[in-house]
C-alpha cells in the first residue's frame, strides 16, 4: 500500500460533523463529478481509481442525500490497467449539486463561496475533500518530499491554493499538460497539511521519518565537516613542515626564539594534529598555555622566516 492510499484511507474514516460532510463532498464532487442529461432527467456520475475515495463518497452521499446510486467498476486497458469506480447517482442530481453550491443561479461554478468555508472546520474538509479526489504525496522514506492536488479546473485549482495559504501552507501552482497542479515541497508543511485533513497517524509516519533522514543527513554533514578539516590540517601541516625544514637546513631550530622552537617542535612530532592538538601538546610537553590563535600566529611566523631565507 501506499503512503498515499494509507493517507487517504485515514481522512475516509474520520467521523464529519454535518456542515464538513457538505465542504468534503463540495471539494470530492467538483473534482471527481460529471452531469449527464437523459430523458429521465440529470444524473450525475462520478470516477475515481481509488476504491477509499469511492466507498467515502458511496456512504457520504448516501447519507446526506438519500439517494439511488449505482456503483460499478471498470478496467483500464492502457498502462497500470488500475480499476475505475463509478459511482451514478440517478436522482437528486440537481438538487445535491445546489446543496453544494456546484450549480446556483449563475450555473456551474469553479468553487464554493466562502460563507461555506467560513468555519475552520469546513475549510479543513474541503481540503481533505480535494486530496481524496486529486491528491498524492510521496513515501517520507524517498529523498525527495512532495504533496501535491491537481484537477483540470484552473479556477479551482487557485482556490484551493489559496484555502491552503489561510493555513500558512506556501502552496504553488504548475500547469502539467491538461491538469492544473497545487503542490508543496517544505517537509514541514506537508506534515502541517496532512494534520489539518485529519491524517493523524500519517502525520506520525511522515515526522517520524523525515526525523531519522535529517538526522542521518546532519551526520553526514558533520562526518564530512569533520574529514575537510582534517584534510586541511594535513595539508597545512605538510607546508609547515617544509617551512621548519628550511629554517633547520638554514640556521637550525636552536637559533630560534624558545617560543617559536616549542611550534616547530610540536608540529614535527605531531605532522597531521590540529592547531588545539598543538596547543595540548605544548601544555604537556613544555608546561606552556597557548591558545589556537598564538599557536597560528608562531606557525606563521616560522613561515615568514622560510620565505625570507627561500628568497636568499
Amino acid at each position: 500500500m501506499s503512503f498515499t492510499t494509507e493517507v487517504k484511507s485515514e481522512i475516509a474514516a474520520n467521523e464529519l460533523h454535518p456542515c464538513c460532510m457538505k465542504a468534503e463532498l463540495s471539494a470530492v464532487l467538483q473534482m471527481c463529478s460529471t452531469m449527464n442529461f437523459t430523458s429521465d432527467g440529470v444524473h450525475l456520475t462520478i470516477k475515481t481509481e481509488n476504491p477509499t475515495t469511492a466507498k467515502r463518497i458511496y456512504k457520504l452521499v448516501k447519507e446526506r442525500y438519500d439517494v439511488t446510486t449505482r456503483l460499478s467498476v471498470i478496467k483500464k486497458m492502457k498502462l497500470k490497467k488500475n480499476n475505475i469506480y463509478v459511482i451514478c447517482v440517478e436522482n437528486k442530481a440537481m438538487e445535491i449539486l445546489k446543496d453544494l453550491e456546484i450549480f446556483t443561479e449563475k450555473g456551474l461554478q469553479a468553487h464554493p463561496s466562502s460563507r461555506m468555508l467560513r468555519k475552520e472546520c469546513c475549510a479543513r474538509a474541503y481540503l481533505a475533500g480535494a486530496f481524496l479526489a486529486g491528491g498524492s504525496v510521496n513515501s517520507p522514506n524517498k529523498a525527495n518530499y512532495h504533496l501535491e492536488i491537481s484537477t483540470n479546473n484552473e479556477g479551482l485549482a487557485k482556490f484551493i491554493q489559496k484555502l491552503m495559504n489561510r493555513f500558512d501552507l506556501p502552496a504553488k501552482y504548475i500547469k502539467r499538460r491538461n491538469q492544473d497542479v497545487i503542490y508543496l515541497k517544505a517537509s514541514d508543511k506537508i506534515g502541517d497539511f496532512l494534520r489539518y485533513i485529519g491524517a493523524s497517524d500519517a502525520v506520525f509516519t511522515f515526522e517520524d521519518s523525515r526525523i531519522q533522514r535529517d538526522f542521518m543527513n546532519s551526520l553526514t554533514r558533520l562526518d564530512n565537516c569533520e574529514l575537510a578539516n582534517e584534510m586541511k590540517s594535513m595539508a597545512a601541516g605538510k607546508k609547515q613542515l617544509e617551512d621548519i625544514q628550511w629554517i633547520e637546513n638554514y640556521r637550525g631550530l636552536e637559533a630560534l626564539p624558545e617560543k617559536l622552537q616549542h611550534a616547530a617542535y610540536a608540529r614535527k612530532e605531531l605532522p597531521e594534529a590540529s592547531l588545539l592538538e598543538l596547543c595540548d601538546y605544548c601544555a604537556d610537553v613544555y608546561d606552556e598555555t597557548i591558545s589556537k590563535s598564538g599557536m597560528k600566529h608562531r606557525l606563521a611566523k616560522l613561515k615568514e622566516m622560510a620565505d625570507q631565507y627561500r628568497k636568499v
